[in-house]
């Protein structure tokens, strides 16, 4: 099948360009192609913008385990709405991807399951050194330094020093510091407000951790990404990378504070938490500074009826995949950042850092994970119309500019204003650390 997008702005990797991109075989086979080229199918993009497919490198989907709140089928149709072509999915399912074993058990589930492209960490513990270092089909290794789900907890320092001394692929990690959570928790008796839960896992708790795992990854020269920043605080660790850090934030962190509990209650309970109106600020101009290189979701659901549970009970945690890129488009309109800075965020870095092939740009020899956009179409996010099986999000009654209209996964349509192709199946990313991450790339 071979295919042309015809009559779109693309951003490319240079600059923007009304070209003709030319598909066949789940690949990008040219850029402008010769006038009278024979194709199967032309798509008509006139009046829409071309970029390349968003890649969330940071998601919960839930499956195996958990699934009366997610799936990858669920999921991933939410994915293929929002017009994110690839996803990278954490290890606290349950049970845990912690062996090479359940790393395998997942990309079977998936390549079953998922409309788009599919990556999965494996988890480290205190003591599954060996499975870390026999790991190859993943982006790389996750950390919990800070509370999380079962045997997953690294906070011993020693057990810290080990994954990173001895261990080659990337790093990330949810950075809160267990001690101060903790300390802060017995002080306030536990909490007994959503509002309580920024203060119990506040600013120097984020502090403390990330600059422990910076520190860890310079002093053993391991690449090393720092998962949702939610401090301005943390981005003055950032101005220095060595060739070695680099950082995401996500929409709840860019776009939500501590005033918002008010208002939303625990559907903005989150963690790391949100913080203060100047931290969204500081982690704006990180992010524009380019000392936050990435932005990814943390899209962790759960359902209403937990979520509207008194604190503490209350899980933390919020749906965001479907709708992360019009949230952004909004912001391109609103004058807050430029297109081009979106597709750097979105796509192309999280590529360059986790060291997948054939991702991120539009490009010749590049997978066909394209999104078309209509900037100028307006929609208001509404509960009942989220392809989540959570069914909500804290967005929910927000009219939004700016929103994906199709979505192609490997050179086929998966979405279509509104509808879905649920025959198409994503494909397992593959890694090239070789390539030596973000910094090393350009």
């Amino acid at each position: 099948m071979r295919t042309l997008i015809s009559g779109a702005t693309c951003v490319l990797p240079a600059d923007q360009a009304r070209v003709d991109v030319l598909i066949e075989g789940g690949k990008i086979l040219g850029i402008d192609p010769p006038k009278g080229v024979q194709v199967d199918e032309t798509i008509d993009a006139h009046d829409l913008i071309l970029i390349p497919g968003v890649i969330d490198d940071q998601v919960h989907f839930r499956e195996p385990g958990l699934t009366h709140k997610e799936d990858l089928r669920t999921a991933t149709r939410a994915c293929a709405k929002g017009g994110v072509t690839s996803f990278l999915e954490m290890p606290n399912t349950r049970p845990t991807t912690t062996t090479v074993e359940r790393l395998s058990e997942k990309l079977q589930l998936a390549s079953e399951r998922c409309l788009v492209n599919y990556g999965f960490y494996i988890g480290a513990t205190p003591t599954n050194l060996a499975e870390l270092q026999a790991a190859t089909r993943t982006p790389g290794i996750k950390i919990f330094i800070g509370s999380s789900t079962g045997d997953l907890l690294v906070d011993e320092q020693a057990a810290l020093e080990r994954i990173f001394a001895e261990t080659t692929l990337p790093i990330c990690a949810h950075c809160e510091d267990e001690a101060t959570v903790r300390a802060n928790s017995q002080r306030l008796n536990g909490g007994s407000t959503y509002e309580d839960h920024s203060l119990i896992r506040d600013e120097a708790a984020a502090v403390i951790a990330t600059k422990r795992a910076i520190d860890l990854a310079i002093r053993h020269r391991h690449r090393f990404h720092v998962l949702h920043v939610s401090t301005a605080a943390e981005t003055e660790l950032l101005r220095d990378p060595q060739g070695l850090i680099t950082a995401e934030v996500c929409p709840h962190h860019l776009f939500f504070n501590v005033d918002d509990y008010e208002r939303l209650g625990s559907l903005v309970q989150m963690n790391p938490s949100i913080k203060t109106s100047a931290d969204n600020e500081g982690l704006w101009l990180a992010l524009k500074q380019g000392r936050i290189q990435v932005i990814a979701t943390d899209h962790a659901p759960h359902t209403l009826e937990e979520k509207q549970q008194p604190y503490p009970k209350s899980p933390s945690g919020l749906p965001a995949v479907e709708n992360s890129l019009a949230l952004m488009l909004d912001s391109v309109n609103a004058g807050i950042c430029s297109l081009e800075s979106v597709v750097q965020w979105m796509c192309e870095a999280p590529a360059r850092v986790w060291d997948m092939v054939g991702k991120g740009r539009i490009a010749e020899g590049y997978d066909a994970d394209l999104v078309l956009i209509d900037l100028n179409k307006k929609q208001t996010v509404r509960n009942e119309n989220q392809q989540t099986k959570s069914g909500w999000s804290p967005w929910h009654g927000v009219t939004l500019q700016g929103w994906p209209v199709r979505t192609i996964v490997q050179g086929r349509t998966v979405f279509l204003d509104g509808r879905f192709d649920e025959e198409v199946r994503g494909a397992e990313i593959q890694f090239d650390h070789s390539r030596g991450g973000y910094w090393s790339q350009s």
